[in-house]
């Protein structure tokens, strides 16, 4: 039977260079740059015996590559495509898979309130879709058509009929306009509202600050100091805040806000001073317009759209706050916590901020000293103190096996070998001759 013949190869200027630099490549995959040297090899006119043993392949390999070089050219030394495994899931499962994905799982009666890939699966399998399936596979399914039913987002319908009017209002005030006339020097735009329930939290142990490939550790456990209501008015074009901190909210807290703005300048000699503020219970509808200009007449009253207060402007202010300076709260009681605050007479008034990590004793206990651990949590914050108040503060007991110090929380138990070495010194000094 004669020998086959090897193909020759002759190479083009073009398919040198590539397949050069393919040959001498460190990032394309190794397969390729097997190939590559093949053809090369083959080129400069050796034998398939003769390149097998200089690529360390076998014979046919070099027969393969070559051949396919020889009839397709580059092409040639790409992969072909493969038939692969055999299609588990028709695509009539595939689209019953993602039809149940984009229902309700109330719809479905699963006592969910969003689908995740786990129950999808189990719920798959429950109606006879498929024999079996995995989370992953139902994962794969939905990422087709980008389908994440594990998440979602909020919304809420405009049910304001006079929105567009009220919100074009705000937003041209905010332009320094009002209905078309452009504002004086002497006007001032001033939005304003209440923050509420910011609580007082006594940490159990000082906040450690953060280090080397660790984060800023704060306790889990606390007392309740009470709480308060941080009522602030933002001067929108000359970016001051003038803020004020009360036990709750209300009209009279506002009513004082008010009175803290207004009465000092500029404002109190000011042409006019609109008033942003939302639809909250302490300055709603006219009654609270009719209020302010009795008081003050150079004050006008501005109200946003109902279920708009994110147009308000000193809710940004709010943001900042309570990212960056309510949490994570470890802040003595409400009173101490208002003492903290900068007075009212201030240039800008900065929010109620946090201690420096230490948890100060109380000024006024919120729990009697005979009530344990449970009751001492599930006092109101503003309940009143007990008659027999002032209880001695108690630091939290120490474990005597562990160390504590500023800069870790717990740092490690010694050792058991540091133990033995230390009672073998102490052994050794209780020997010794005196």
């Amino acid at each position: 039977m004669p020998v086959p013949r090897a193909r020759q190869i002759i190479l083009p200027a073009a398919d040198r260079h590539r397949l050069k630099a393919l040959a001498h490549s460190h990032t394309a995959a190794y397969q390729q740059v097997i190939r590559a040297r093949i053809v090369r090899d083959a080129a400069h006119g050796y034998s398939n015996q003769k390149i097998a043993a200089r690529q360390r392949v076998h014979i046919d390999t070099v027969r393969r590559w070559r051949g396919r070089y020889a009839e397709q050219g580059l092409p040639g030394l790409a992969d072909r495509k493969r038939t692969g495994r055999p299609v588990r899931f028709t695509p009539v499962q595939v689209a019953e898979v993602k039809a149940l994905a984009c229902q309700l799982p109330a719809e479905a009666e699963a006592p969910l309130s969003r689908w995740g890939c786990p129950d999808l699966a189990r719920e798959v399998v429950a109606r006879g879709i498929v024999a079996a399936i995995s989370p992953s596979t139902i994962r794969r399914f939905l990422a087709t058509d980008t389908l994440k039913p594990w998440r979602h987002q909020s919304w809420i319908f405009i049910r304001d009929p006079d929105f567009a009017v009220k919100a074009t209002r705000v937003l041209d005030l905010y332009a320094r306009s009002h209905q078309g006339v452009p504002l004086g020097d002497d006007e001032y735009v001033i939005c304003a509202d209440e923050k509420t329930s910011i609580q007082a939290r006594c940490r159990c142990h000082p906040t450690l600050p953060p280090g080397a490939a660790r984060a800023m550790r704060v306790n889990h456990e606390y007392d309740r100091g009470g709480a308060l209501a941080y009522l602030a008015a933002y001067d929108v074009h000359r970016a001051h805040v003038i803020g004020l901190c009360q036990d709750t909210t209300g009209i009279d807290p506002f009513t004082e806000l008010v009175d803290e703005v207004m009465t000092r300048e500029p404002y109190a000699s000011a042409r006019r001073v609109f008033r942003i503020v939302d639809n909250g219970s302490s300055h709603r509808g006219q009654a609270a317009i009719d209020r302010l200009a009795r008081c003050y007449p150079n004050a006008v009253m501005i109200h946003t759209p109902v279920h708009a207060s994110w147009l308000n402007q000193v809710e940004i202010y709010f943001s900042i706050v309570q990212r960056k300076v309510v949490t994570p709260t470890t802040s003595p009681t409400s009173t101490r916590c208002r003492t903290a605050s900068p007075p009212a007479s201030s240039a800008t008034t900065r929010p109620p901020g946090p201690s420096d990590g230490s948890s100060p004793q109380p000024t006024s206990p919120i729990y009697s000293p005979g009530s344990n651990d449970t009751n001492r949590k599930s006092r109101t914050p503003n309940s009143p103190p007990a008659a027999n108040a002032n209880p001695p503060h108690t630091p939290w007991p120490r474990n005597p096996r562990r160390t504590y110090d500023l800069d870790h929380l717990v740092v490690r138990a010694p050792r058991r070998e540091d133990q033995h070495r230390a009672v073998g010194a102490a052994t050794d000094d209780a020997m010794s001759p005196l």
